[in-house]
């Protein structure tokens, strides 16, 4: 089941660097001698981390006065620390950019209170790879089919009831009428994932990435340790093609509560300059993330890394995020809130 890396590009990204030495040169001199500084949202160590360092690499080089590119990490509040800092506060020259949350636009609808930031007014340049939640479960669990847990009782382990795995969780037993208890205060995926091996519960549902990057090893064999059961986004990760999707088991008035939250899927790991950054910037940097996208220098170092390339392009990515702002209307967020966090919230 597990096939670890992809690295097809689509027919646009390729075409693009045709154009790509024309719109560099349309930088000028803005970068020249100068220093873009990618800020990662959280510490060192994760995916974010060996995406955000792998770019840092490799797109200076696809932009014609070759700027220095350098890192800071930005940890606190989830993520939301350096999302509210790039929104309002970072420099709007050009010269910063971030690897934005996967969870953008979720956060920001509905954590409208601690996001104060709208998704769309970012300049979003491109992706690298696509990021569903996909819930694993042991295989000694006893549960088939995620529909089994109408049945079966399952647990599992979330880092908070913010996370994007509690989320998902918690949306598809509300959804599908599943009876399944969460337990939270793990920090982060990692802790959750050592939680199945060490049989505290059964299940979590980080992104595939971390799946695959951490604990490849599980889905190996005739026999293997767990299995993935369900996933959300817009599309089936190319490594789960047989794993079902919420937006396929709900009930079709249901389908815009999925929808919602798989709008985290295709924002995957990439790069964004602020809002009211020089818009005549946009496009040749978006050529230059394509042009990275597509070198063979960058996708080795990401095989090295055992990273994955999904690639998008900043269009694309942007389309996605307006189309998902646009698409969440009050009704829709009202009762996600509902069946996620109770009556109450």
């Amino acid at each position: 089941m597990l096939n670890r890396l992809k690295y097809a590009l689509p027919v646009a990204v390729v075409a693009s660097m045709v154009a790509t030495p024309t719109l560099a040169d349309k930088l000028g001199d803005h970068y020249k001698e100068k220093t873009i500084t990618v800020t990662i949202p959280y510490g060192p160590g994760g995916t974010y981390d060996k995406y955000g360092s792998s770019f840092t690499n490799h797109l200076g080089k696809q932009i014609s006065s070759k700027p220095n590119m350098i890192m800071q990490y930005m940890p606190g509040a989830g993520g939301a620390k350096a999302m509210n800092w790039f929104a309002n506060v970072a420099p709007k020259g050009g010269y910063n950019m971030l690897v934005p949350l996967d969870n953008t636009v979720v956060n920001q609808v509905l954590r409208p209170k601690k996001m104060r930031y709208n998704a769309n007014d970012f300049h979003w340049l491109g992706s690298s790879n696509q990021t569903n939640s996909v819930l694993v479960i042991r295989t000694d669990a006893g549960i088939n089919h995620i529909l089994d847990m109408r049945k079966k009782q399952a647990i599992s382990s979330s880092s908070g009831k913010y996370s994007s795995t509690y989320l998902f969780i918690k949306l598809a037993a509300g959804l599908l009428n599943l009876n399944v208890k969460t337990v939270t205060g793990y920090k982060g995926s990692s802790r959750s994932m050592f939680a199945i091996e060490q049989g505290e519960v059964h299940m979590t549902a980080p992104n595939w990435l971390a799946w695959s990057s951490k604990v490849p090893h599980w889905f190996e064999g005739k026999k293997p340790f767990a299995k993935a059961i369900l996933q959300n986004g817009f599309k089936p990760d190319p490594d789960l093609k047989d794993t079902p999707m919420l937006t396929d088991l709900v009930k079709p008035e249901d389908k815009p509560l999925a929808s919602f939250l798989a709008s985290a899927g295709p924002l995957g790991r990439g790069l964004i300059l602020p809002p009211g950054a020089p818009k005549w910037l946009i496009t040749p940097l978006r050529r230059a993330y394509d042009g990275m996208n597509a070198s063979p220098k960058f996708v080795a170092e990401l095989k090295k890394r055992k990273l994955r390339l999904i690639a998008s392009t900043g269009e694309e990515v942007q389309a996605v995020v307006a189309k998902a702002i646009k698409d969440t209307s009050p009704a829709v967020v009202q009762r996600a809130r509902k069946i996620i966090f109770g009556s109450g919230s």
